[in-house]
């Protein structure tokens, strides 16, 4: 009868090669977590590209080789940028408060300086009428604010003058002077509207057009970001492969010479790939024989002219690809192919300590 005992430095070699497999593993996860980040922010991007203005393609060829700012940079071209716009949209507000005052200084203006005195005047359905009261002095107050409560642009003080003349001809039977009053008055307002209406468009072009190019100078920073991130997890890539192929070196240094049923059994898998999984194997082999040519139609394999690095390194890839048919999810895809590896250096101290007794 035979037992197999392990030295206290074998039993240390295997928990160091499990620490060093435990090491890699955790890492893999980490960067599977950044490519999947990074996999994200581009679908993303791809999908704002597909769902943009036809002139994207143009757009495209204009932004090969552009400038990117820094964030920095930005930041201080954004507060410049809206520093000059607020100029530009106070200066429309002053000639729309130029219009306000010609509309106010009107003989018939009286009725709509004030908020209508529902009360005093007995107008019990007003509310039920006027969803929303508006009058030209309250617009006139809203416009001098001081406490970031007022009109932030042009559009917004227009649509309040042309709503105090809707509501006086909405509550107000036509015929009536009140509805007679609102309706002239809304004219002349419309008449001079249309004079600062240029120049409201122009401005709020241009701010869509800042806005845009501001948008754009984000997205090419976040894509430089993320390439020099691409860099990175690519570097690191490298260097748990390198950690990978240095175990797997290690572990089929220390594994014991192939028998020739092995060998046989090894051949015997290796028929049994895929065409894909195959390519792989001669790629495997390719390592080690430069000449020989792993895409040709046509590779015979001589198992035994391979060296033991070679066999050992087919025997643990079509382990794995056998192993991981069994298996439904990636998850335990891993957890296999690391007890896998932990197993087989394990199992080569047993045989290399092995000690005979009665």
């Amino acid at each position: 009868m035979e037992t197999v005992t392990m030295s206290t430095p074998d039993i240390a070699e295997v928990d160091q090669f499990r620490c060093r497999v435990d090491q890699i593993f955790q890492k893999i996860d980490k960067l599977e977590k950044k490519v999947n980040e990074v996999e994200q922010f581009y679908l993303n991007a791809n999908k704002k590209k597909k769902s943009s203005s036809k002139g994207n393609s143009i757009r495209e060829e204009q932004d090969k080789g552009r400038h990117v700012p820094s964030i920095k940079k930005q930041q201080q071209d954004a507060s410049q940028r809206e520093s000059t716009a607020a100029k530009r949209m106070q200066e429309l507000m002053r000639q729309f408060g130029t219009i306000l005052r010609q509309i106010s200084q009107h003989k018939w203006a009286w009725p709509f300086m004030q908020p209508v005195d529902v009360k005093g005047l007995g107008l019990h359905d007003y509310y039920k009428v006027i969803e929303k009261p508006m009058d030209l002095g309250t617009i006139k107050n809203q416009m001098e604010a001081k406490d970031g409560n007022g009109y932030k642009n042009v559009r917004a003080i227009c649509a309040d003058v042309r709503l105090v003349f809707d509501n006086a001809m909405k509550y107000n039977e036509e015929g009536s002077d009140v509805h007679l009053m609102a309706k002239t008055l809304l004219e002349k307002f419309e008449e001079k509207w249309q004079l600062l209406l240029p120049k409201v468009t122009e401005e709020e072009k241009r701010r869509e057009e800042e806005e845009a190019e501001a948008q754009l100078n984000i997205q090419l920073v976040r894509e430089a970001s993320h390439a020099k991130r691409v860099q990175a997890i690519s570097n690191e890539l490298y260097e748990v492969d390198t950690h990978l192929e240095q175990l797997r070196e290690t572990v089929v240094q220390k594994c014991r010479k192939m028998s020739t049923k092995d060998k046989r059994n090894l051949g015997t898998a290796i028929a049994r790939l895929s065409t894909e999984d195959l390519n792989k194997a001669l790629e495997i082999i390719a390592q080690s024989n430069p000449g020989l040519q792993a895409m040709a139609e046509e590779v015979e394999i001589d198992i035994d002219a391979q060296s033991e690095s070679t066999l050992w390194r087919l025997n643990f890839f079509v382990k794995d690809v056998f192993e991981g048919c069994d298996k439904s999810t990636a998850g335990n895809n891993k957890k296999k192919r690391k007890k896998g590896i932990c197993d087989a250096i394990a199992q080569t101290v047993k045989k290399k300590s092995k000690k005979p007794s009665s």
